[in-house]
């Protein structure tokens, strides 16, 4: 069980820094704070396929790969991979704070260290993402700051879980559905939302008041907070039955339909409202949302417009029309992942071809400094000069 690391208020209250680059001038840079849905998670895999993992391996084995010398992560487990939306290129650099497993307040998770939005410190070193922010900005000239967090406060993990076991282990006439178990529907309840988006607003309140520490007028940069995809389809959309096993033995994807309509309909939007109600609920004037619910239609987990490649005779990652044809979304993995380079916190999570495509979404969002909000989708087949799927921010 993960234990809730004590808050420290180090640095929240500290002098500003003396700047290597004031605020409006030098570089611009773009940072990444958050949780496994910025970091990158998954980033490695370039689609699905059960016919070996060389065949989707688009970053290989330094992937997450984060330190001075490309050799090791920061921080164990944060995941944050080389094809992480962060990296707008053109002129912007950027730098990625966040964290796979990260909530808005710092903790600890089976040993390993999972910074949340706030300005945590310990003797050891370990800082939040909020200090980690202040420290960066202190140095750089910081235009935007990008955000994603709320789904770990709401159980995520749990319950993709919780929805995985209930499909395999209760036969079609008589299925166990995880949306009516009470381990998921308290993550649901009126109470808890409430008191998950009073998180959210704090963690983003902290993010402006990192910047504030540094100096930052509210007019010289910008906050955008993102929301999150819908990773499976409701449940006409597969292209496998609910009967049987297939579902989850071939495509990973292991909902019953009523889970996957749930899913779709109720709990993502929940969380989804959470996230941008407690962004309206900070009232600060320099903060958009990107509104990223509806990216991946079309290309998500299982889809029936998509599939592994295998199924639509790809013979790897880098065939062209790759991009169109497979899925954005990472396989859920239920069993133990020795002897490969999968990893479980993997599942559910965009890909290669996802993280791109959020990167193209967020560089439009960025728009040359000229931050906005918008909502983001597919905008057609085929791949930019960038080497990115094509979207659409409107």
């Amino acid at each position: 069980m993960a234990t809730v690391a004590s808050v420290s208020t180090v640095g929240f209250l500290a002098a500003a820094p003396a700047h290597a680059d004031a605020p409006g001038s030098g570089t611009p840079w773009v940072v990444s704070v958050g949780d496994s849905y910025i970091s990158g998670e998954a980033g490695r895999w370039a689609g699905n396929t059960n016919d070996g993992e060389s065949l989707i391996d688009a970053l290989g084995p330094t992937a997450y790969y984060d330190n001075a010398t490309d050799t090791a992560e920061l921080i164990n487990r944060c995941h944050r991979s080389k094809s992480a939306e962060i990296y707008l290129g053109g002129g912007v650099d950027g730098e990625n704070l966040a964290c796979s497993g990260a909530e808005t307040t710092t903790y600890t998770d089976s040993g390993d260290f999972k910074p949340g939005l706030d300005f945590y410190s310990d003797s050891s070193g370990n800082q939040g993402q909020a200090l980690m922010l202040q420290n960066f900005a202190a140095t750089h000239n910081v235009k935007m700051v990008a955000v994603s967090i709320g789904g770990n406060n709401f159980n995520f993990g749990s319950i993709v879980q919780d929805c995985v076991e209930d499909f395999l282990i209760s036969p079609s006439w008589w299925p166990d559905y995880c949306s009516t178990d009470s381990s998921t529907t308290k993550n649901f309840t009126s109470s808890n939302v409430a008191t998950q988006t009073a998180a959210i607003k704090q963690a983003l309140l902290n993010i402006h008041q990192a910047m504030a520490n540094d100096g930052y007028p509210d007019s010289s940069y910008s906050i955008e907070v993102q929301n999150y995809p819908s990773p499976i389809p409701p449940g006409s959309g597969f292209r496998y039955s609910q009967s049987g096993y297939t579902r989850q033995d071939t495509g990973g994807c292991g909902f019953w339909n009523t889970d996957a309509n749930w899913a779709n309909n109720t709990a993502l939007p929940t969380i989804n409202n959470a996230v941008f109600n407690a962004a309206a609920q900070t009232g600060l004037n320099n903060i958009h949302t990107l509104d990223i619910s509806s990216a991946f239609n079309g290309r998500r987990l299982c889809e029936n417009t998509v599939g592994l490649l295998e199924e639509v005779g790809i013979p790897s990652w880098t065939y062209p029309g790759a991009e169109n044809e497979t899925e954005w979304v990472n396989q859920i993995r239920t069993v133990s992942t020795i002897d490969s380079d999968y990893y479980i916190q993997e599942s559910l999570h965009p890909n290669y071809w996802g993280q791109l495509a959020l990167r193209d979404c967020l560089r439009q969002a960025y728009n040359g400094g000229a931050v906005r909000s918008g909502s983001c989708t597919i905008a057609g087949t085929g791949l930019d000069s960038q080497g990115e799927p094509l979207m659409s921010l409107h």
